[in-house]
């Protein structure tokens, strides 16, 4: 793949939904388009192409679902729904590049790939759950259901309690080649979706499904860095990373070295839900051997590739 551009461009899983008043199917479609459409102009000019996603947003709607139907129907366990939401926004992801293509004369096919990730079955992760999911709970029905099903349940920043599942770090891409192989081809490839399902292996390299949740840019990163990928974008919901956000003496920052990166972070520059991760990913990808990276919003894709916004983090 030397002779060719590939880039891993991780989606926020929030950027499907605008707002509150936003949050049906079609809304989500239109705003994958729009997303799509900066993606497509990238690929017009030259770039291979793997789409990561995050599916926080659509994994509650399908765990609120399968709580209010728990009458009628079988509940969905977590893993299940990352499958269903790879699967669901793999296809609007899809459809829009492909209209995309159709309307620029691009000859380009699209696949998405359901993928499971490995996590280590001993990650400490697994000891002290963080991530909430699923609806807010009076405490006294958060309490029945952490009794009865095993739940780790908390309070979560006054709204209600929730429950709340491992995080453990990802150590292997499973369908990795599958997406090498697709990319040498020339597919658009739509993978990792919300951080890939989380799967142990045990003795016998079995796999099962895990109920936990990995970071969508940790697992991205380790697929760019494990597909020797030239360039990790981060799409999120500003043009820019900045030191001080929100604070009135708040700096834009157009780039930054590793080092750099790794500073700041120290000096608790990045919001722990927000900036920090992804800031960790790409420090990740670049000690990993990684190239470059970039961090923008979609709308500023192409520019920020022209060099003209955008945060670009460098070995």
């Amino acid at each position: 793949m030397a002779d060719k551009k590939v880039a891993v461009i991780a989606v926020g899983g929030n950027s499907l939904i605008k707002d509150k008043d936003h949050q049906a199917i079609p809304d989500q479609y239109a705003a994958a388009a729009e997303s799509m459409a900066h993606i497509a102009g990238m690929i017009e000019n030259g770039w291979d192409v793997v789409v990561t996603h995050g599916n926080g947003p659509q994994v509650g709607f399908i765990l609120r679902r399968s709580e209010l139907s728990k009458n009628e129907l079988h509940e969905v366990p977590l893993d299940y729904c990352g499958a269903d939401t790879q699967g669901a926004i793999g296809y609007m992801f899809q459809q829009s590049l492909i209209n995309e293509f159709a309307r620029r004369g691009i000859n380009k096919q699209v696949a998405t790939v359901v993928t499971q990730v490995e996590v280590d079955r001993n990650d400490p992760a697994f000891e002290t759950p963080t991530k909430p999911i699923g609806s807010f709970m009076e405490q006294s029905i958060a309490n029945q259901r952490a009794e009865a099903e095993g739940w780790v349940v908390v309070e979560d920043a006054g709204r209600g309690w929730r429950r709340v599942v491992a995080s453990p770090l990802p150590v292997r891409i499973v369908q990795r080649d599958a997406i090498e192989l697709l990319i040498r081809e020339g597919f658009v490839v739509v993978g990792v979706g919300g951080g890939g399902i989380p799967v142990v292996q045990d003795e016998a390299g079995n796999l099962s499904g895990v109920e936990a949740v990995i970071d969508k840019d940790f697992a991205s990163a380790l697929l760019a860095s494990q597909i020797s990928a030239d360039l990790f974008l981060i799409s999120t919901a500003v043009p820019q990373i900045a030191l001080n956000y929100n604070q009135p003496d708040q700096q834009w920052l157009d780039g930054m070295t590793l080092a750099e990166a790794k500073a700041y972070m120290e000096q608790g520059h990045f919001a722990k839900g927000s900036m920090e991760p992804k800031v960790q990913a790409i420090i990740n990808y670049l000690e990993a051997g990684g190239k470059e990276a970039l961090v923008t919003n979609p709308d500023n894709i192409e520019r920020a590739l022209a060099g003209e916004t955008g945060t670009r983090i460098v070995p």
